[in-house]
């Protein structure tokens, strides 16, 4: 079953606001037939992608939004999670496997979005991600 429109959903910019996004995910690969190997590597990276907007973009200020939209095309999903931070440069993220990094408490989350998602990309200075995830579904 492809989804008929895209599905929305605004959140604060608050650790509490995670559960929606789970809830969200769930219903969106529901609807789409998603096995379960593929349903656990979108869950991980999107909500990775929203976490890094409550915590890096909107700095936890809940007066600030993120916007997600999720839409199907064939056997492909999307995700689109957007924050209202100032944004940053994803070509400066050092890797988190190089030895230097490897002790390091941060970095991880876009290096695991992009092992996850079958492509990512960003836009609005890093305020957009766009996770996509391929053959996603059972049909």
């Amino acid at each position: 079953m492809i989804i008929p429109t895209p599905q929305k959903l605004d959140l604060e910019s608050t650790y509490h606001s995670l559960t929606r996004v789970e809830k969200f995910i769930e219903d969106v690969c529901d609807e789409c037939n998603v096995g379960q190997d593929q349903y656990g590597n979108i869950l991980i990276a999107v909500t990775e992608a929203v976490n890094n907007a409550i915590q890096h973009g909107n700095k936890l200020d809940p007066t600030k939004k993120i916007h997600m939209v999720a839409e199907q095309f064939g056997k492909q999903i999307s995700f689109r999670i957007a924050d209202q931070g100032n944004g940053f440069n994803p070509q400066e993220i050092p890797d988190p496997t190089d030895p230097e990094n490897i002790e390091k408490p941060n970095g991880r989350g876009i290096f695991l979005m992009k092992n996850l998602a079958d492509k990512i990309t960003f836009e609005e200075n890093g305020r957009v991600v766009n996770l996509i995830f391929e053959n996603v579904s059972r049909n």
